[in-house]
């Protein structure tokens, strides 16, 4: 089993000590995020998860539990995202400039391949500060800063808007064309080949293979099996989490609307006013991200939680 920690939540950021006594009882509740009296138990165990996946816009807090989690014998990498825009945009992140240096701490505790930089998403505003020049300034300021910490770098540009219309209808965004993609695209790719990173897109439906660009799978099987010394037999399975998404299947355990970075763009924390009290009521040591639960509700789940290790005799897909 591939866990995701998570697309729905920043589990390092704000539930770290919660996700580490997670991982000691060996087990996690999850609420079905379409039925919300569903909920699974999900097995947590060296032996049933191959990796674990973190995604996160600042790691500070999760830090102080990585050689618990080592000792423990869990591998793991981070999707890593920084951005340039302002409080307004971006309502509940430190610093950048700190945000920057814990990027570098993480990196030189780990090592630079398993922390992979994501610059998503981009979005354009009309006649305003975030334009299509500021993007290509602020790309190769931060690339500057980081090349030597990451092998890799994400981008993607913003999607599902009306989700999030209500939430930026202030801010009065462009919609951005096939030809702005690519005139970002091929700035971003002569920013990255200076400086020998990989650069992919994420979930994206434009073909940028001739700025070599390629489609990005964030939950990468290739990246996996390097990280955790065996091979997996489902690394080209793909997820059905999103249109266009190269992501192989994972088990995700965070929450909807339980972020709080209270970043105007999120798709994954809609309401924002539901998400500060759903952080409320966030208890560090119940099996569950955040409220009650009845006991009756909670089913043991079986299926899609098993070791992806190809056993020794067994043939590689």
């Amino acid at each position: 089993m591939i866990l995701s920690a998570s697309r729905r939540t920043d589990i390092p950021a704000f539930y770290s000590e919660w996700f580490m006594n997670r991982l000691k009882e060996g087990f996690v509740y999850v609420r079905n995020p379409m039925n919300f009296n569903q909920i699974a138990n999900i097995r947590l165990s060296p032996n049933n998860v191959d990796c674990i996946v973190f995604w996160t816009k600042d790691s500070k807090n999760i830090m102080q539990y990585l050689n618990q989690i080592n000792e423990i014998g869990y591998k793991y990498y981070f999707q890593f995202t920084i951005t340039p825009y302002g409080k307004e945009i971006e309502n509940n992140i430190r610093d950048k400039y700190e945000i920057i240096e814990t990027f570098k701490e993480l990196s030189d505790k780990i090592g630079k391949e398993k922390v992979i930089l994501r610059y998503d998403p981009i979005f354009i505003q009309e006649n305003s500060k975030y334009s299509i020049d500021f993007h290509i300034k602020a790309f190769e300021k931060l690339i500057n800063s980081l090349s030597q910490f990451t092998n890799r770098v994400v981008i993607s540009f913003i999607d599902g808007y009306r989700k999030v219309a209500t939430n930026m209808k202030d801010i009065k965004i462009k919609e951005i064309s096939n030809n702005d993609m690519r005139f970002i695209a091929r700035y971003f790719s002569d920013i990255t080949k200076k400086h020998n990173l990989q650069l992919e897109t994420c979930a994206e439906e434009i073909d940028l293979k001739e700025f070599g660009i390629n489609h990005s799978q964030c939950i990468d099987g290739d990246l996996i099996e390097k990280i955790i010394g065996y091979n997996i037999f489902n690394k080209y399975i793909r997820d059905d989490n999103r249109l266009y998404c190269g992501c192989m299947k994972c088990v995700d355990i965070g929450q909807y609307d339980s972020c709080i970075h209270n970043c105007a763009y999120c798709y994954a924390n809609i309401n924002k006013k539901k998400a500060l009290e759903n952080y409320k009521k966030h208890n560090k040591k119940s099996p569950i991200l955040f409220g009650d639960f009845n006991a009756e509700m909670v089913k043991e789940r079986t299926n899609g939680i098993e070791s992806f290790k190809i056993s020794q005799g067994e043939l590689k897909l």
